[in-house]
């Protein structure tokens, strides 16, 4: 990319859907484990198939770890509106681009109407316009891709909820800069943020034949539109279930959570979220009764050697030990919630460092591709 590339400071946050109380700061590590399903889930071979060719472009972050080392940060790529291309942030975490209003040429004068996105974890709202600007997306190497004109968050203030943990008012911000590519996020309190808004989904990869919505998301950079090239390897699928109130999204990722071994565990949704560096844990206190301990400031923490796997369906699992943190796939901590009802995990963005992850937004399928270079370790 020609244009050069300041780096804001973002706003990226924890997701951990509101946790407050019964939090555990926690050191983990991860092994890839075997391939494990149940019923209620599609079997790994109901997967779909992508023999026919379509149009797609591959776009490097431009912050990519070097070969054989893994990811730790939150990935970039550049974002343009007709002009100087300049980073944000990639976040699996929302959806829609998020940006201070003065990185949009012209934006007063444009037709927009009133928006906002609040980020329930840090307490922010983004307040501002919706603006229909075409974008442009930046990879590394140079190479990009536009979308058709599509509805962008404008920001021009900032707010704070009444519990906010990481928050301050603001008016006429300068740094934020979100590029939100994930799915299910309505009912986290961004209600306006509905697959229209979705850059990868509504982009126009250059040449003839149709496109396929969706992304291949890895370590060093993201697919855009599946194609018969960048869905090859053993991708194993799980079925999404349709959003019951917005057409054309899916909820959040199926997922089954087993402490210490006891199966079936607690079953529930995960977000696989490349905003944030942590993981974040919503389990039932039934769940971890004979698995805490008090920690150093007086909250609830799992037991140092405590296991937790990762179901989702046939398609993957993985385990995390408390204590351990000796892998690539550790996140940097792990935030515990057991005043939730609903399982949940958000994995944070080190689950990279083990899997390609697969959104197949016109069938709604997930799929995960195990590369070869992690241990499958906990084989069932």
């Amino acid at each position: 990319m020609r244009q050069a590339l300041q780096r804001p400071r973002g706003d990226a946050q924890a997701r951990g859907h509101g946790a407050r109380s019964g939090l555990a700061v926690l050191s983990a590590g991860f092994a890839v484990a075997g391939l494990l399903g149940q019923a209620k889930f599609a079997k790994a071979e109901d997967g779909p198939s992508y023999l026919e060719d379509r149009r797609g472009v591959f776009l490097p972050f431009l912050n990519a770890p070097q070969p054989g080392d893994a990811i730790a940060q939150s990935p970039r790529l550049g974002l343009s509106f007709g002009g100087a291309a300049r980073p944000v942030l990639v976040d699996t975490g929302s959806t829609g681009i998020v940006v201070s209003a003065s990185r949009i040429p012209d934006n007063a004068t444009l037709p927009s109407q009133p928006g906002r996105i609040t980020y329930t974890s840090s307490g922010r709202i983004m307040i501002g316009r919706w603006i229909r600007v075409p974008v442009n997306l930046w990879g590394r190497d140079g190479e990009s891709v536009a979308t058709r004109p599509i509805p962008v968050l404008a920001v021009d203030r900032i707010a704070c909820t009444a519990q906010a943990r990481h928050c301050t008012p603001e008016e006429a911000p300068e740094h934020v800069a979100m590029l939100g590519i994930g799915f299910g996020r309505e009912d986290d309190s961004q209600s306006q943020s509905t697959p229209d808004t979705n850059p990868l989904l509504n982009a126009e990869p250059s040449g003839p034949g149709a496109i396929r919505r969706g992304y291949v998301l890895t370590a060093r950079g993201v697919h855009v539109g599946l194609t018969r090239a960048n869905t090859q390897g053993r991708y194993r699928f799980v079925k999404l279930d349709p959003h019951p109130r917005v057409p054309g999204d899916w909820l959040g990722v199926p997922v089954c959570i087993s402490v210490d071994g006891q199966e079936p565990g607690a079953c529930g949704r995960a977000l696989l979220d490349t905003g944030v560096t942590a993981m974040f844990l919503t389990l039932p206190p039934s769940e971890v009764a004979t698995s805490l301990q008090t920690d150093a400031t007086g909250h609830s923490a799992l037991l140092p050697g405590t296991r937790l796997r990762f179901r989702f369906g046939a398609a993957a699992a993985y385990t995390v030990t408390v204590g351990d943190h000796a892998t690539g796939l550790a996140p940097e901590r792990i935030v515990l919630n057991t005043t939730r009802p609903q399982p949940f995990v958000n994995t944070g963005l080190h689950v990279l460092n083990g899997f390609d992850v697969l959104f197949d937004a016109d069938r709604g399928y997930y799929g995960f591709r195990a590369r070869g270079a992690v241990p499958d370790a906990d084989q069932p």
